[in-house]
C-alpha cells in the first residue's frame, strides 16, 4: 500500500480472491452492470465476472445484475444468454407513479440498481469495455472486505486512445483529465491524489450508497465522490490500481456534453451558481423512498446520436 495521504492507495493484484472471499465474513457482494445498447461488448463483460460467483471463484459474487436503461437492439436478449439476471430500469418501482417513472441516463440506471440489488457491497462495472479483466471486480470490493476505512473504492487505470491505426496508450479519459481532475485540484485539494474519480469501475458499501443523493446522468460518479468526502472524509475513498482498460470513445461533442454534467454536478454540491442547469434534479437518497403507486411506464428508446449511460 502506498504512503497514506489522506486516500488509501491499493494494488487490485494484492489479495487472491480466495482471501477476499473469506474475507467476506457473511456480507453479500452484488455486481452491476449498467448498459444501454451494448450487444456488441456486454456478454464478454459478464464472461469476466461470472467465474466470481462459482465454487471455483469461491462465490466471491453473490449476485450479477445488468440493468438495462431502455436498450432498442439486442442488448438484454445477449445479457441473459451470457448467464446474467437482467432488469430493465421501467421494472423497478414499476408502481411508482409519475415521481419515480424513470429518466435517461447512468445517474439513474445505478441509483434504482440499488433497489434491484441486495449485497452489503455493490460494484459497478462499466459494459463497453473492451478485452475486460477479470481482476477489476476483486479489485475494487478488496479494500471494502479488508478494511473498515473506506465507503467509496475507485478503480484506476492506464487508458490506451485508439484511432485509426494509432494507439495513444495515455490518452484515454479526457473528461476526467481535463475537467474532473482539475475542479478536484483547485477546489478539493484533500482529493487531488485521486487519478481517476470518474471511473466507471468502482464499488460503494450500500449503507453510504443509500444515505446520498444520485445526481442525474453522467454526474453520478462526481457526485457519489464528493459525497463520500463531505460525509467520511478523504480516508473515506480509497483507490486500487486496475491495470489497463480499453472502451469505446466517444466524439468530443459528446464529451463536451459529460463535460457539462460533471460541472453542473460539482457545482451543485459546493453551492456554486450555475448560468443554465441542464440535469434533472438528484434522485433522493435510496432508503427515504418509498414505492407507491401507479402502473409501470416503460422508458423510450433513444433517439440516434443521443448517449444517455456511458
Amino acid at each position: 500500500m502506498a504512503a497514506y495521504s489522506g486516500i488509501d492507495t491499493f494494488d487490485g493484484a494484492q489479495w487472491t480472491v480466495a482471501e477476499l472471499s473469506s474475507a467476506k465474513r457473511g456480507r453479500r457482494v452484488s455486481v452491476v452492470l449498467p448498459a444501454l445498447d451494448e450487444e456488441r461488448t456486454i456478454a464478454d463483460v459478464i464472461a469476466s465476472i461470472l467465474p466470481l460467483t462459482t465454487d471455483a471463484g469461491f462465490g466471491l459474487v453473490d449476485e450479477l445484475v445488468v440493468v438495462d436503461s431502455g436498450s432498442c437492439d439486442s442488448t438484454r436478449e445477449v445479457a441473459r444468454a451470457a448467464g446474467a439476471r437482467v432488469v430493465g430500469v421501467e421494472e423497478i418501482f414499476p408502481d411508482g407513479g409519475a415521481q419515480l417513472a424513470p429518466r435517461p441516463g447512468k445517474g439513474e440506471t445505478l441509483w434504482r440498481s440499488l433497489a434491484a440489488t441486495s449485497g452489503d457491497i455493490v460494484a459497478f462495472v462499466d459494459t463497453d469495455l473492451r478485452d475486460p479483466s477479470p481482476g477489476f471486480v476483486p479489485g475494487v470490493v478488496g479494500p471494502l472486505l479488508v478494511s473498515r476505512r473506506p465507503v467509496l473504492v475507485k478503480g484506476y487505470y492506464r487508458r490506451p486512445l485508439v484511432g485509426e491505426g494509432s494507439v495513444d496508450p495515455f490518452g484515454g479519459g479526457r473528461v476526467n483529465e481535463l475537467v474532473a481532475k482539475p475542479l478536484l485540484a483547485s477546489f478539493v485539494p484533500e482529493l487531488a491524489e485521486l487519478r481517476q474519480p470518474l471511473a466507471g469501475e468502482y464499488a460503494v458499501r450500500r449503507d453510504f450508497a443509500e444515505a446520498v443523493p444520485f445526481a442525474a446522468e453522467y454526474g453520478v460518479e462526481i457526485g457519489l465522490v464528493l459525497d463520500a468526502v463531505r460525509l467520511h472524509g478523504p480516508e473515506g475513498i480509497a483507490q486500487v490500481d486496475l491495470g489497463s482498460r480499453e472502451h469505446r470513445h466517444r466524439s468530443l461533442q459528446s464529451l463536451a456534453h459529460t463535460s457539462r454534467h460533471v460541472i453542473e454536478t460539482f457545482a451543485r454540491r459546493r453551492g456554486l451558481p450555475v448560468a443554465e442547469e441542464i440535469l434533472a434534479p438528484d434522485r433522493p437518497p435510496m432508503r427515504e423512498v418509498r414505492a407507491p403507486g401507479a402502473g409501470p411506464v416503460a422508458p423510450p428508446c433513444r433517439p440516434p446520436g443521443n448517449v444517455a449511460t456511458g
